[in-house]
Parts: structure tokens; C-alpha cells; sequence
């Protein structure tokens, strides 16, 4: 067999793509351990780790006279004793196929905030379920928060399968259930393994106690599920982060191409001022480039002298994203105060900061069982509208300025945002665009700011710089009526 140099190994790594994963499921349905399992089976742990597991496992362990490979992703002191996920758990580690990060996050539902951000960034998401209870709320409650995500790929594990005598009949009416359910989400790639991660069968081996089961190993189907698909390579977006000017030869426009394809020569426009260039230049640090993709971090140089700055974005001219600063989201609060609709918020988006106001709650999503609670269908009273922590609702938002945006169903970096408390500094939340919502459809004439001129006793000559103060506050977000007749 060939041996490589380090430096050849290194390289061989590099080109590695990465697998993001997620674990999510119940109480006690095995995510720590089958992930434990994972790195074990895989031959992933240094001399010392086992060492600590063995006898972690003696002291603390939940697993009888097994090894606890849970012990090996829960590290608070709080988990360990009450033998829970509560904080999301990365674990990293590499095959000869793939590199992959793991998020091993918390089952309860008061962690749901936990899960969103172990989530976030994941491509595909292990769904455990345990074979002796089959599909339960908390597994409709992970799925949902999936889809919510946009993950696109799910492997359903049904552990625990020794205690069922590894019966497929079981088997096949969980898989049956939890089908009817990601149909009705409309996640269309979900891919089912029999597993029992204490023992190992089907995790890394296929297992001789299910001869039944014609498909993979769950490793294996880690290892060459296709996800360069799951990346936008049409629509280009690049929001600026930064201006480079080390001298009057050069200025270079730094930033993490969100999405999509550029090539030297390309034809760019740059939001809002939608002045147009080309690219004259792809800049690295290892070199020029010829064409770069996302999530690739390059400087492009322009031909022209475009007055572009940090927040603004480059895109093609006949592939634009929505502009405005009216738009519907999907949000779950973080924070664990709940929300006050009369404050302006801080919205990170991209590379954008601005204001933000919340301008309804259409509804909030009961997680466990996806039925929508809202004042209009009576399963909420105005007092209730407030979000809480782990609340996700339907919420429309008013910015200060405009934003550069797509559905985050169609392009995740381009949709996704955060709240940030302007008091405290805290993210309050985190939110995914639906899509953008018409100026008109925004407030009622009864919602509205009223400034009702006459009866406050303000003369006429003052009337005009009033309207022009109200024009320049709806710019900024703050819709004001004026009124200057009496009726």
C-alpha cells in the first residue's frame, strides 16, 4: 500500500467535503450514545479519550456493565448526573470519504432554541426515535423544526431495535408513520436504518441481526450522501464586508460569496445604488482566481469606480433578490425575555445591520403539534401575541433602510437573520424570510401613528416641515398619519 507524506495527507484532507449533521430526538432515545458509537466503532478516539470513558463510565455511566458513549459528547456537569443533552455538542471527526461536524442537541423542549442553532448550519439531520415507542410528539416536534430550517436530508434511526427482538414488522410501521408525516412537511429525502446504538449493529456494520434490512450502515450512507446539491450555484449574492484599500493602486471589495458563481469578467451590480461593473479581478491569498463559489472568501476588484461600501451586495443585473423593507418571516424567540412589540430591534442581516420593528404577529406554531394559534381563530387572546422563549410565529417586520434578500427556502444565507436587543446586546431571535410583503398591506388606517395638527393648536405655516418630518420618519420605519382639517 502506498504511504503518503504529510504533506500529501494534508492535501488529501483539504479536498475532503464536509458533512454537517445534526442529532435530535427524544429523552432518552440514544443520541448521545449513537454518536458515541459513531467516533468508537470508527476508530476516532485517542488512547486517552477511551481511557476517560471506560472509567467515566464505571462512575457516572447509565449504560449497566456497557461502555456509556454518551459520556463522550455530555460534558456539563448537570447533564452527566441527570443523564440529558441540555447544551448543543460539537464533535468532529473524519473517514476516509468525508469530514463531518456533529451537533448533538437537547430533546426537551425547553432547549428548542438549542436545536435551532445546533441546526442552522446543518445539511442533514439524524432523527432518532425509540423502536419501542415509535413516533411520539417530541419526534413530530424535531421534524417540524427541520423542515423550519430547510434541512434537506434525513436519516430516521430507529434505535433501540435489541429490545424488540429486532423485529421488522416494528420497523416498518415506525417508517410508515413518520413517512405520512415528512409528506405532509414536504421533506422528500429520508432515508430509514435499524439500528441499536449500545450495541453497534448497523451503525458502522451492517449487522447479521437484521437480515432483513437490504440497505446501508448508517456510516456508509453518511459517507456518500450527495450534498453539492444543496448548495445555490445560480443565484450570485455577495454581500460586502469589508473595503481593502492598502494603497492608492488598489481597492478591493473582501466578503464570502453567500451564493452562487462569479467569473473574471462577469458583469456585476451593486445594490442599492445599482450602478454596474465587471469584475476585473478575483483576488486570494493564494492567488487570483478565474472563478470563485460560494462559501469561497475572496476580494473582487472592479473595472470601474463603483462608491460601494460594507452591507451593500454585488449580483448579477438579470438575477437580483428582493429589495425592500417590508418582508414575512418565520421567527423563534431566543431571548429569555419575552418580546416587546413597541421596541425597535437591531436586525443582523448578511453583512446589513439596521433597525427593525415588528409589525404583527399573524400567528405562533404550537411545535408539537403544528396547529397554528392565532386572535383571529381564537386559540389567542392579544395578551398572549408576545412571544416567549422557544415561541416561533409568523411575524411581519418593518426595516429602517432596505435589505437585499431571498426566501430562505431558496437561499438560506441570503434569508436568514438575527434580532438583537438594543439594550442589552442580546440576540432576541432568529428569523428566516418567507418573502417580501407590499408597503399597502403592511398597517390599517386604524394602526397608524395619528398626528392630528389643528387640534393640537399647531398653525398652518408649520404644517409643511411637519409633513416633511413624517415623510422622513416612514423612511425610517415609522409609519405617522398627519392630519391637517379638522372634519
Amino acid at each position: 500500500m502506498a504511504t503518503l507524506n504529510i504533506k500529501e495527507f494534508l492535501d488529501q484532507d483539504e479536498k475532503k467535503d464536509l458533512l454537517r449533521l445534526l442529532t435530535a430526538g427524544s429523552v432518552d432515545d440514544g443520541k448521545s450514545t449513537l454518536i458515541g458509537r459513531l467516533l468508537f466503532d470508527s476508530k476516532k478516539l485517542y488512547e486517552d479519550q477511551l481511557q476517560a470513558l471506560e472509567r467515566d463510565s464505571k462512575r457516572v455511566g447509565n449504560a449497566g456493565d456497557h461502555i456509556d458513549y454518551a459520556l463522550l459528547l455530555d460534558g456539563l456537569k448537570a447533564e452527566r448526573e441527570e443523564g440529558i443533552t441540555i447544551d448543543v455538542a460539537y464533535r468532529y471527526f473524519s473517514t476516509n470519504q468525508r469530514k463531518f461536524i456533529i451537533a448533538d442537541t437537547p430533546g426537551h423542549e425547553q432547549y428548542t432554541r438549542n436545536m435551532i442553532t445546533g441546526g442552522s448550519t446543518a445539511n442533514l439531520a439524524i432523527i432518532l426515535v425509540d423502536a419501542r415507542t415509535g413516533v411520539i410528539t417530541q419526534t413530530r416536534r424535531h421534524t417540524f423544526l427541520v423542515s423550519l430550517l430547510g434541512i434537506k436530508h434525513i436519516a430516521l434511526a430507529v434505535n433501540k431495535m435489541d429490545l424488540v427482538d429486532f423485529d421488522e414488522n416494528v420497523f416498518d410501521a415506525i417508517v410508515a408513520e413518520y413517512k405520512a408525516l415528512t409528506d405532509k412537511l414536504g421533506i422528500e429525502d429520508v432515508t430509514c436504518f435499524p439500528l441499536s446504538a449500545l450495541d453497534g449493529d448497523n451503525v458502522v456494520e451492517k449487522s447479521e441481526r437484521t437480515p432483513w434490512y437490504e440497505g446501508t450502515s448508517l456510516l456508509d450512507f453518511l459517507e456518500t450522501v450527495p450534498i453539492h446539491t444543496d448548495r445555490n450555484m445560480t443565484d450570485f449574492r455577495y454581500p460586502v464586508q469589508y473595503v481593502l484599500r492598502p494603497n492608492l493602486d488598489f481597492r478591493g471589495f473582501c466578503g464570502k460569496i453567500a451564493s452562487g458563481v462569479v467569473r473574471e469578467g462577469d458583469e456585476i451590480m451593486a445594490l442599492p445604488s445599482r450602478k454596474k461593473s465587471h469584475v476585473k479581478r478575483i483576488v486570494t491569498y493564494d492567488g487570483d482566481l478565474k472563478e470563485a463559489f460560494c462559501p469561497q472568501c475572496v476580494t473582487l476588484t472592479l473595472e470601474d469606480e463603483i462608491d460601494i461600501s460594507r452591507g451593500e451586495m454585488l449580483v448579477h443585473p438579470d438575477n437580483v433578490p428582493e429589495v425592500g423593507r417590508y418582508f414575512e418571516t418565520m421567527l423563534v424567540w431566543m431571548d429569555e425575555e419575552p418580546m416587546d412589540a413597541s421596541k425597535q430591534f437591531y436586525i443582523k442581516h448578511t453583512t446589513n445591520l439596521t433597525r427593525a420593528r415588528v409589525d404583527s404577529i399573524r400567528y405562533k406554531v404550537n411545535v408539537n403539534t403544528m396547529e397554528q394559534l392565532s386572535v383571529n381563530n381564537g386559540k389567542l387572546t392579544t395578551d398572549d401575541l408576545p412571544m416567549k422563549l422557544n415561541e416561533i410565529a409568523r411575524v411581519v417586520f418593518t426595516t429602517g433602510k432596505e435589505l437585499f434578500f431571498d426566501p430562505y427556502q431558496k437561499n438560506k444565507q441570503t434569508g436568514a437573520f438575527i434580532l438583537i436587543d438594543p439594550i442589552t446586546n442580546n440576540t432576541s431571535a432568529v428569523g428566516m424570510i418567507i418573502d417580501r410583503v407590499d408597503a399597502r398591506d403592511m398597517v390599517t388606517e386604524d394602526a397608524l401613528a395619528v398626528l392630528n395638527l389643528p387640534e393640537l393648536g399647531i398653525g398652518p405655516e408649520h404644517y409643511e416641515a411637519i409633513r416633511s418630518v413624517c415623510k422622513e420618519l416612514e423612511r425610517l420605519g415609522v409609519s405617522v398619519k398627519c392630519i391637517t382639517e379638522n372634519k
